[in-house]
């Protein structure tokens, strides 16, 4: 039986940055984390680190960490082991968190080591995008008011982290009301890992094909992508299609009587009949 997302030790963790573009120079200046388990924050991880090269000034005007703060900071190689031995075998977490691993692997390669492998990396942001489908915008600080935490959002890196841990609780309540609570469902929901990705939907796809090559229909839980409602459906699978870079199952749905179009990755679970 795969595990209930409470059984799961997650990482929450962000970075600042001397400004947005990681593969144009810019460095990591502080990074944080709350490791926890449930409702249990277990440890946490906290530092600035001195990029070795001066802040922009649309960074400083954002998270106000100067060059002073930085002098006698540790550098990335005395810090990425620690924090590498900090998120080890917990489900790393953060919002946004293309940008976040995107200088977490720079910062890896400048030291000699290899991008992040063998860890599974959730987005919060996606999360929101697909629960809360109706917002009009997805600032961090915006979903967090929206959800009742009335937090500022202070733009340092373990306050950040405190307030993402806010909307990621909120957000799993969310799902546990609608009855998705495994880990496998989760994962395969929000995480941004291409190659688990790609396996997952690849498992599904030969589910289906397999219908569709026998002529049979099957049933499914599916969480929808307009109003992040979870149902179950039988369907009678006619194609599987791909579109900007996603792909979907089309078929005649029994529960709604027409062809409908289904995305691959809001199937949460695929029962041959």
């Amino acid at each position: 039986m795969d595990k209930d997302i409470n059984e799961v030790e997650f990482t929450i963790f962000d970075t600042e940055t001397t400004g947005l573009e990681a593969q144009c120079g810019d460095r990591i200046v502080e990074i944080a984390g709350i490791r926890f388990k449930g409702k249990e924050q277990i440890a946490s991880f906290q530092t600035l680190v001195n990029p070795n090269r001066p802040i922009s000034e649309a960074a400083f005007a954002v998270n106000k960490i100067s060059q002073d703060m930085l002098k006698c900071a540790p550098r990335i190689e005395e810090v990425m082991p620690a924090f590498l031995e900090f998120i080890r075998n917990s489900c790393l977490c953060s919002y946004n968190a293309g940008f976040d691993l995107e200088f977490l692997n720079n910062e890896l390669k400048l030291t000699g080591a290899g991008a992040l492998e063998g860890i599974i990396v959730v987005d919060v942001l996606k999360m929101a995008r697909r629960l809360l489908p109706a917002l009009e915008r997805y600032a961090l600080w915006f979903v967090a008011d929206k959800l009742g935490i009335k937090i500022r959002q202070e733009h340092r890196a373990f306050s950040d982290v405190e307030l993402t841990l806010g909307v990621f609780n909120k957000l799993k309540e969310i799902l546990l009301v609608k009855g998705i609570s495994d880990f496998e469902n989760f994962s395969n929901l929000f995480a941004i890992n291409h190659g688990f990705l790609e396996n997952v939907n690849a498992q599904k796809t030969a589910q289906i094909q397999e219908a569709i090559d026998l002529g049979i229909s099957f049933k499914i839980k599916y969480l929808s992508s307009s109003g992040a409602e979870v149902s179950e459906r039988e369907v009678i699978p006619k194609e599987i299609k791909q579109e900007n870079n996603r792909s979907y199952l089309v078929g005649y749905c029994c529960l709604r009587k027409e062809e409908r179009t289904f995305r691959i990755d809001g199937i949460l679970h695929l029962e041959l009949i």
